[in-house]
């Protein structure tokens, strides 16, 4: 996510500016040699349809680009969700895991030791969800979520097809068994629940977006049509510079800074919502879940009371991943 409030010239210029203006730029060129040394005059069109066709393109790449940032907005939300549970997590793990009344009392190293597992299980399936979600197990699985584990059980996930809801059933059995040795009462048992099932809610509406790519027929046209407005903008427009004598028979080649600038204008739209279809591919402008991750991290290790506590994320040329 570019965190910037504004965008440098040069993140610009990379990730929308140069290749296309470039095009744009010699397409029109040659356009307005054809019309103009060449004397084509053929390759004119009325300026009418040519406004016509830019309109609706306006209208669909615009909506193409809200239902992008739809999904992104969604993406971040779910992300923001998942810090705030796995807070609720941590206050229920310390409040309600506990000897009941009557109970034999645990050492204080014991309990401990099992409110660690439960939240270092925790953070592991954040870090499980984002890399399922990049489809990048298999190769980051060692070195960012089996640190988190300490069960062998647990760290054989990696080989599951799906190991975040893996790892959050590992937890739910480990409630179930407090709970049946007296640790739990029922009502602190479904609390816990409840709160591994709004876990479970967060990752299936990431998968969803995930698994559901933006409407093809949107995402498609939307370029096509694009690409088409462009090439016949520069036929539309060269009579009308032509027309203009202020620089006589040169006047004609001004159609090209202008027709190249509007062409690029609409291009960088297509881009813009183009660019926000998956908002967890861990692109420039994608949910920044490793960050996320990272303060969770940090949160939960405070709260149980560690001081050996990894740094924030700090961005990357200006984007946090």
């Amino acid at each position: 996510m570019y965190v910037r409030k504004n965008l440098r010239a040069s993140f610009v210029w990379r990730n929308y500016g140069w290749r296309p203006l470039l095009i744009f730029a010699g397409y029109d060129a040659f356009i307005c040699l054809l019309y103009g040394p060449l004397d084509i005059h053929w390759l004119d069109i009325p300026w009418q349809p040519v406004a016509m066709l830019g309109t609706a393109v306006a209208f669909y790449i615009g909506f193409k680009s809200n239902g992008s940032y739809a999904r992104f907005w969604e993406g971040r939300q779910l992300w923001g969700a998942i810090v705030n549970t796995s807070r609720t997590w941590t206050l229920r793990v310390f409040d309600f895991v506990q000897p009941l009344p009557g109970e034999r009392l645990p050492s204080p190293v014991a309990t401990h030791e099992l409110h660690r597992r439960l939240l270092y299980r925790q953070l592991a399936w954040c870090n499980a969800l984002r890399l399922h979600l990049r489809r990048q197990t298999a190769e980051r699985w060692e070195a960012e979520v089996a640190p988190f584990l300490t069960d062998p059980a647990d760290r054989a996930l990696k080989t599951t097809a799906n190991p975040p809801t893996h790892l959050l059933r590992h937890q739910s059995k480990e409630i179930l068994d407090l709970h049946q040795n007296g640790l739990l009462t029922e009502f602190r048992h479904v609390a816990l629940m409840d709160t591994i099932q709004d876990l479970f809610n967060a990752q299936g509406a990431c998968e969803r977006i995930k698994n559901t790519p933006f409407p093809r027929q949107y995402a498609y046209f939307s370029y096509v049509f694009v690409w088409i407005f462009a090439a016949i903008l520069p036929l539309g427009l060269v009579e009308e510079f032509d027309h203009r004598l202020a620089l006589g028979q040169f006047h004609v080649w001004l159609m090209v800074p202008f027709a190249a600038t509007v062409s690029w204008v609409f291009n960088t739209i297509e881009l813009v919502g183009h660019n926000s279809e998956n908002p967890f591919d861990n692109q420039p402008n994608d949910v920044p879940m490793e960050a996320i991750c990272r303060s969770i991290e940090i949160d939960l290790r405070e709260l149980l009371g560690e001081t050996d506590l990894p740094k924030p994320l700090l961005p990357v040329e200006d984007v946090l991943y």
